[in-house]
C-alpha cells in the first residue's frame, strides 16, 4: 500500500502564488532594512544545545526542538550501556571474590551493599571511560543511587546465591573471566539493572547524551552568540538584519506554527535613543510601502513599569502586576483588579494605580500623567524622560502613515527588555494580533561573557502581515511570478523558432516559456489559463516564413500578427 503523504503538524507547504506574496513582503522589508543602514547576516539553522538551553526560561526550553545525534544512536546507546554495566558488575563480583573473609552468602550481600564498596565501585567506574560510546560521568551518580536501591532486590534474588556457589570454581582472574556461568549470571544482573536504571534516569541528563544540537528558537540568542564570537571583526555600533526561519515545539493553532520566519533588525553597541527613533521610522516606512497604512506603533518603557510597581509598593510583584495590567483590554478594569488581588497585591496599591485603568489623551498628556504618578521613583522618571525624547523627536520628524501611541499596559518580554518596548497593531477593523514588536535590552551578549553591550531591535511578523494584506486585498497583481506569455508548441521546427525568440526575450528580462509538448492547441490554451498566463504566442509555418509571431490576449481573445520588436513592446 502506498504511503499517504503528510507533513509534520505546525508546518506548511506554500503554493507558487503564496511564495510570491511572501517574497514580496520579504523584498519590501529587506529593501528598507538596507535603506536604514542594516547589514545582513545569517546564522546556522541549528546551534549547539548549550547555546540555546537556559536562555528562554523553563517554558522556552521545553519548546526547543532537539536534534538526535547522527547514526543509529539508540541501538549504539543501548550497546554502550550493556558494555558499561557489564564492566561495572564484573568489577563488583571480581572485587567481592577477592575478600578473604567471604565465607557466606550473608557476608557476600553485606559487602555488596556497604557504603565503602559502593563508593569503591563508583571510583572504579570513573576510570572506565568508553570513548567509543561517549559514556559520561552523569551515569555514576545514577549508578550509585541505583546500587543503594538494589539492596532489596539483591536480598530477594537467587543471583547472589548462585554467584557465591560459583566462587568455589574461581581460582584466579583467568578462571573468573572464562567462567561462562558467572558471565551469564552477570548478564542477567545487567539486564535487570539496566531496565531499572533507565526508568529512573533524569530525562534532561539523557537528552544531553543523545542530543548535542538543537534548531534555533529565535534569531536573538544566535545573534548574541554571533556578536561575541565575531566581536573582533565587527565595527560597533553594529546594525544587522536577519530574515530566517525559526522552530518552536509549540501546540499548533491558528496563526501559530512550529516553523515560521522572523525578520529582525537590531543595533548593538550604542545606548543612543536615536536608535529607537529610527526603528519607529523603519516600521512606518515598511508598512507604508506595503500599503498597510494606519498601523499603530505602541510604545512603553520597562523602567516605567518598574517605577509604577515601586510607587504602589508592589516591586516584589512586578511580573504579576504587569501581566494583569496587560489584560486590561481583554478582561476590563474589574477583571484586572480581581487578578491583582488574587496575586497578593493589596487594595491600597490597586487604588494608587487606578488612573492607569482609564489612561487616555495625547502622548504628551499621558507622559505628563506618568510624570506625576512616578515623581518619587528615580527608575520610573528615567523611563518617562526616555519616552519623552523618543516621542518628541518622532513627532517633530513625522510619520508617513503609522500612528505612535503610548500604551502603559504594554509589557511584552518583561524579563528581557530593559528600556523601550514596541508592539505594532494592525489597522483598525482588522482582527489580528500584533504584527511586529521589539525593544531595548541592556546586556544582550552578557549570557556569552561579553558584558555591557546594549542593544535595541524590532521584528516583523511575516505570517500575520501576509494574512492582513490578504484580508485587505493589498497584494498587487504584479506580485505573481507567472510567465507573461506562453509560446504554443506546433512541433520541433516551430519550437526551435520560438526558443530563439524566447532566449532574446529572457535577456531583456521578460518572463516567457514554451509549452514543452506538441499537444492539442485547446489543451495548451487551457494550461495558460490555469497558470494565469495572460498572453499566448502562436508560431506556425506562415509565421516562420514571414518572421512574425501570432500574439493573443487570452483575456479579451484579441489576436494580431507582430514582428519581434512589437512583441517585445507588448510584453514589456
Amino acid at each position: 500500500m502506498a504511503q499517504k503523504p503528510s507533513i509534520p503538524k505546525g508546518t506548511r507547504d506554500f503554493s507558487p502564488a503564496e511564495v510570491a506574496k511572501r517574497n514580496y513582503i520579504f523584498s519590501m522589508i529587506k529593501t528598507n532594512f538596507e535603506k536604514f543602514g542594516f547589514q545582513p547576516i545569517e546564522t546556522p539553522s541549528f546551534e549547539n544545545s548549550e547555546t540555546l538551553m537556559g536562555k528562554y526560561g523553563e517554558e522556552g526550553d521545553r519548546l526547543i526542538f532537539k536534534i538526535l545525534n547522527s547514526g543509529d544512536y539508540f541501538s549504539t546507546f543501548n550497546r554502550a550501556l550493556g558494555v558499561y554495566f557489564n564492566v561495572v558488575f564484573s568489577r563488583i563480583i571480581k572485587e567481592i571474590y577477592k575478600k578473604s573473609d567471604l565465607n557466606s552468602v550473608e557476608r557476600f550481600k553485606e559487602i555488596l551493599t556497604s557504603k565503602d564498596f559502593i563508593d569503591f565501585v563508583v571510583e572504579e567506574v570513573n576510570k572506565t571511560k568508553n570513548e567509543e560510546y561517549k559514556i559520561q560521568d552523569f551515569y555514576n551518580d545514577s549508578l550509585k543511587k541505583l546500587l543503594v536501591e538494589q539492596i532489596d532486590f539483591l536480598n530477594n534474588s537467587n543471583l547472589l546465591n548462585q554467584l557465591f556457589e560459583e566462587k568455589r570454581n574461581v581460582i584466579d582472574d583467568d578462571h573468573f573471566n572464562n567462567n561462562k556461568k558467572i558471565q551469564s549470571l552477570i548478564d542477567n544482573l545487567v539486564e535487570i539493572t539496566l531496565g531499572k536504571w533507565l526508568k529512573n534516569i533524569d530525562s534532561k541528563d539523557l537528552t544531553k547524551q543523545i542530543s548535542e544540537k538543537a534548531l534555533r528558537y529565535d534569531l536573538t540568542v544566535p545573534f548574541a552568540r554571533y556578536v561575541v564570537q565575531h566581536q573582533n571583526e565587527i565595527e560597533f555600533p553594529f546594525k544587522r538584519y536577519q530574515i530566517q526561519p525559526v522552530w518552536r515545539a509549540d501546540r499548533p493553532q491558528k496563526g501559530r506554527f512550529r516553523e515560521f520566519y522572523q525578520c529582525d533588525a537590531d543595533v548593538v553597541g550604542s545606548n543612543s535613543l536615536w536608535q529607537e527613533v529610527e526603528l519607529v521610522q523603519l516600521y512606518d516606512s515598511v508598512f507604508s510601502q506595503l500599503g498597510l497604512g494606519g498601523v499603530t506603533i505602541k510604545i512603553n518603557n520597562r523602567k516605567i513599569l518598574s517605577g509604577i510597581a515601586e510607587v504602589i509598593g508592589a516591586s516584589d510583584k512586578l511580573i504579576d502586576f504587569t501581566v494583569a495590567l496587560d489584560k486590561l483590554d481583554k478582561i476590563g478594569a474589574d477583571g484586572v483588579k480581581n487578578e491583582m488581588l488574587e496575586k497578593g497585591i493589596s487594595e491600597s496599591a490597586i487604588e494608587k494605580v487606578q488612573p492607569l485603568f482609564n489612561f487616555t489623551g495625547t502622548i504628551n498628556e499621558k507622559i505628563e500623567k506618568l510624570a506625576n504618578l512616578l515623581a518619587n521613583s528615580e527608575e520610573g522618571m528615567k523611563g518617562v524622560n526616555e519616552l519623552q525624547f523618543i516621542c518628541d523627536n518622532v513627532s517633530t520628524l513625522g510619520l508617513q502613515t503609522a500612528f505612535l501611541d503610548l500604551d502603559v499596559t504594554l509589557a511584552r518580554g518583561l524579563n528581557y527588555y530593559t528600556g523601550a518596548i514596541f508592539e505594532v497593531a494592525a489597522p483598525k477593523g482588522v482582527a489580528m494580533g500584533s504584527i511586529g514588536g521589539g525593544g531595548r535590552y541592556d546586556d544582550l551578549t552578557g549570557i556569552f561573557g561579553l558584558k555591557n553591550m546594549s542593544g535595541v531591535g524590532i521584528s516583523f511578523g511575516l505570517d500575520r502581515i501576509a494574512l492582513v494584506m490578504e484580508e485587505v486585498g493589498l497584494f498587487p497583481a504584479t506580485v505573481l511570478t507567472t510567465s507573461k506569455a506562453l509560446f504554443l508548441n506546433f512541433g520541433d521546427k516551430e519550437a526551435l523558432y520560438s526558443m530563439k525568440a524566447i532566449g532574446k526575450l529572457r535577456q531583456k528580462g521578460i518572463k516567457v516559456e514554451l509549452y514543452p509538448d506538441k499537444s492539442k492547441i485547446d489543451k495548451q490554451f487551457k494550461h495558460a489559463d490555469r497558470r494565469g498566463i495572460p498572453f499566448a504566442v502562436i508560431v506556425g509555418e506562415s509565421e516562420i516564413e514571414r518572421e512574425e509571431f501570432g500574439f493573443k490576449n487570452l483575456a479579451t481573445g484579441e489576436q494580431q500578427k507582430v514582428d519581434f520588436e512589437t512583441l517585445v513592446a507588448l510584453l514589456k
